[in-house]
């Protein structure tokens, strides 16, 4: 914490090597974590070039109190918020997504990166036709009826497995969890767990 503090102070005294090297340090990760809600490397990159743009700019107005890391997660959540607002209205279900998202941000008690780690390394213990079902419907975007066809199983398996996998992942991970795993299989999971 000490450390953040007196970094920021550089920055904020516009010392270019601390914001070069918050840069060096951040950049990808920070890419990685806005493409969990733009699903777009691009426009990924595009968010956080304008959030690393608008450090530099408002620097002065930067609080020392918040950890840097939290800080700049913060900043590409908000970006990203506004960037999408401008291009898309927000439906109902979307505007749940946003909000949990929001509040895992502003809760001081989550890593959001150690639980990302946490959730994939339990998908990765998942019984292995349970794991391949869900990671093709969850990351690869595939439906029910495309990963029946393509694994030559019944739609209905496909569903058991991919209920399976949420039961299983919701005992391990429990309650809390359940937001990470909003952000990293986006919409599409809130109806799983009902």
């Amino acid at each position: 914490m000490e450390k953040d503090f007196l970094f920021v102070e550089k920055l904020k005294k516009g010392d270019y090597n601390a914001y070069t090297l918050l840069m060096n340090n951040y950049y990808k990760n920070l890419c990685g974590y806005a493409n969990l809600f733009t699903k777009d490397p691009s426009k990924s990159e595009d968010i956080v070039q304008n959030v690393f743009v608008k450090l530099w700019v408002y620097r002065k107005k930067v609080d020392s109190n918040i950890p840097i890391k939290r800080y700049l997660h913060k900043s590409v959540y908000n970006e990203f918020i506004d960037q999408y607002r401008k291009n898309k209205s927000v439906i109902s279900l979307e505007e749940k997504h946003l909000r949990t998202i929001n509040t895992i941000i502003d809760d001081n008690s989550y890593d959001i990166e150690k639980l990302m780690t946490r959730v994939n390394n339990e998908i990765e213990k998942l019984p292995e036709k349970c794991k391949k079902v869900f990671i093709l419907n969850k990351k690869e975007g595939l439906t029910h009826d495309e990963i029946a066809e393509y694994l030559q199983i019944s739609k209905k398996t496909v569903e058991g497995h991919i209920t399976r996998a949420f039961k299983i992942l919701n005992q391990k991970l429990g309650e809390k969890i359940k937001s990470i795993l909003i952000i990293l299989f986006d919409f599409k999971l809130t109806n799983s767990f009902k």
